[in-house]
């Protein structure tokens, strides 16, 4: 099978389409889980599932979640419009449209009060450093449209570590801003024909690997206590860290999106939800150095102390490789907790793993009430995997009594071809992870560890190939929360 390279757009086979009937009931098997989950607020999730128009020829309607954004700008309307170019812009890819593009957003920003305004990028290189976004405003880039991250770090300011963090992720203190920063918003859209939005990190990865990074690197796009976000139909390119990062939000919608990283870009992450509600995630084909998708909620004694979940997520249509990482991640920062997220129609092949739940001792926090699936794969090292951290903390202060809650785990037709072992499943030392529930899954062409690997790990399977474990041996009967109604 023929798959994109990070060369060019992807041009891999479409995602097998499930039938009407399955869709339908996909949609109804998830609304009666998630509404009668004891924790009340997954009942918005199915409510918000909606018929859209399909993708490509052949396909009709499928469904979307993309009502959870609910600001204005979902149909162009604002009250004002500019090109960069009236600010100063030069698009030649060697001038610095720093300053333009922040004179540009703080004008707009006036012009625009109550009405909103947007920002278009038309054909060309816009080489710039980090700027900042504000409310009820869209960036929008033409087809042809490139916007480069600067090469220059000053341009990427430092800022303060997020509180559930306490630190930069990757070294102490301070870290880089991302290339497009907002915070405290509402109604922010990035959109486009198309365009790109390349943040040129190659610099940045050699910092790491050679081991002279001073503070963390930035992100591609990073929106920080914000709500109603809308990020679709652009291209995005070479982040020097984590791609698409909405942390603190609510109501975001992340669609139609093409992710490209080299296969050896480090921590190059697709998109990553942290603590943040009402996330929707679709149609989107990610190649990436880790994650194509991680769900997180903060990190250790600071995840704990800011509380600020990740809940009422759906990641659907989401398709792409990852030699070292998972297709959907939970995790490893999950402090703050991890509650309601539907995972479905998931595509990946040529990686580390098609979903992993990541923790250690020291997080705390929970992951629940989690439905995975219609996931397909082929030339998957680990399948499925629960996997414990290795020894990665923010710092010495964490309680080493924190132990993660894992329950509650729905994974069901799980179809995957010429992997290498059957799925690994290894809770925290000290911790039990229940209510893991497998069905109908099928993993053919095992070429390497065909026996399940469980430890700490207690549920049921039905109808799984090869046989499953025996914490999760269900002795042929069929009960009601694991088993079909």
């Amino acid at each position: 099978m023929a798959h994109a390279t990070v060369h060019g757009a992807p041009m891999t086979r479409p995602c097998p389409r499930p039938s009407a009937p399955l869709i339908v009931f996909l949609v109804l098997l998830a609304s009666c889980y998630l509404a009668l989950t004891r924790l009340p607020s997954a009942a918005p999730l199915a409510a918000l599932i909606a018929p859209s128009a399909g993708h490509g020829s052949g396909h009709g309607a499928v469904d979307s979640c993309a009502g959870f954004y609910r600001g204005a700008g979902a149909a162009g309307r604002r009250a004002v419009t500019a090109s960069v170019e009236e600010f100063g812009a030069v698009g030649d890819g060697v001038t610095s449209n720093t300053a333009a593009f922040r004179r540009a957003v703080a004008a707009l920003e006036e012009r625009g009060a109550g009405g909103g305004a947007r920002l278009e990028v038309p054909a060309g290189r816009w080489l710039t450093g980090s700027f900042n976004l504000t409310s009820r405003f869209t960036l929008f880039l033409h087809h042809g449209a490139v916007i480069l991250g600067s090469q220059d770090p000053e341009e990427w300011p430092l800022i303060a570590p997020l509180p559930s963090y306490g630190r930069g992720r990757e070294r102490l203190g301070p870290r880089h801003i991302s290339l497009i920063h907002g915070q405290d918003l509402n109604d922010v859209v990035i959109t486009g024909s198309n365009g790109t939005i390349d943040g040129q990190g190659r610099m940045w990865w050699e910092l790491w690997w050679n081991r002279t990074l001073n503070h963390t690197r930035g992100h591609l796009i990073e929106l920080v206590n914000s709500t109603n976000v809308l990020i679709s139909n652009v291209t995005l390119r070479n982040s020097p860290f984590w791609t698409v990062h909405p942390v603190y939000c609510r109501n975001v919608v992340i669609k139609d999106l093409t992710i490209l990283a080299p296969l050896n870009a480090p921590n190059t992450d697709g998109i990553d939800p942290d603590s943040s509600s009402e996330v929707c995630i679709e149609d989107c084909y990610i190649e990436s150095g880790d994650d194509l998708v991680a769900v997180k909620s903060g990190w250790d004694q600071y995840g704990i102390s800011v509380g600020k979940p990740s809940s009422n997520i759906i990641i659907q249509r989401v398709s792409g490789t990852t030699p070292t990482c998972s297709g959907v991640g939970f995790g490893s920062e999950m402090s703050g907790g991890i509650s309601n997220v539907l995972v479905r129609d998931l595509h990946i092949w040529n990686s580390a793993s098609a979903v992993r739940l990541k923790t250690d001792v020291g997080r705390g926090g929970y992951i629940t009430n989690i439905t995975i699936a219609n996931v397909t794969m082929e030339k998957v090292k680990v399948p499925i995997r629960f996997s414990r951290g290795s020894d990665d903390h923010s710092d010495d202060k964490y309680d080493r009594t924190a132990l993660p809650m894992i329950s509650d785990i729905h994974i069901v037709d799980i179809v995957g071809v010429d992997v290498q072992r059957a799925p690994m499943l290894e809770a925290v030392h000290g911790a039990v992870y229940e209510g893991i529930c497998f069905r109908n899954v099928s993993l053919t062409a095992i070429r390497r560890q065909i026996r399940w690997q469980c430890e700490s790990v207690y549920g049921e399977a039905h109808e799984v190939f090869p046989a499953p474990c025996e914490e999760l041996r269900n002795n042929g009967s069929s009960s009601s929360w694991c088993g079909l109604p």
